[in-house]
């Protein structure tokens, strides 16, 4: 279960280093294997997922019914764009340039820990997001039933 939030500098080939709180446990718990991908709901986001857990989600996403329009979209955004990728000898992950400009990423990035996967965001779009984000106003029925 990954948790935390860090900010991380690219480098100048589009790597970015693992923190050192995660390097252990990637490597026993998939063998540095992984998928980066862009995020299914937000513009501005790649996911870093386990290769265990990105096999589930695309067998998800993959079943769905291809004809209809959304689902076809979903299955091109997540797994037609899926790269696997590994930490090098050093720790650093490349972040191909395609999902790199896409999710805007650029030298200042935030990695956060999302459970079973990571976010990889632009530190200012990330910023900007956790400003116009209202929880109060967006709150569902799932977020008011919660104690916290």
């Amino acid at each position: 279960m990954f948790f935390g939030e860090t900010a991380i500098n690219l480098d100048a080939k589009g790597r970015l280093a693992v923190p050192m709180r995660y390097r252990n446990d990637l490597k026993e718990q998939c063998g540095n294997h992984m998928v980066l991908t862009y995020s299914a709901f937000d513009t501005g986001a790649l996911n870093l997922y386990l290769v265990q857990e990105w096999q589930r989600v695309r067998d998800e996403v993959m079943a769905l019914p291809s004809r209809n329009p959304a689902h076809r979209a979903l299955q091109r955004r997540l797994v037609g764009s899926a790269t696997a990728v590994e930490p090098d000898g050093s720790g650093r992950i490349l972040l191909p340039p395609s999902l790199r400009e896409f999710a805007g990423l650029e030298k200042r990035i935030v990695m956060l820990g999302m459970g079973s996967r990571f976010e990889i965001w632009n530190e200012n779009t990330l910023n900007q997001k956790r400003i116009e984000e209202n929880l109060d106003e967006q709150a569902s029925e799932a977020i008011d039933r919660l104690v916290l």
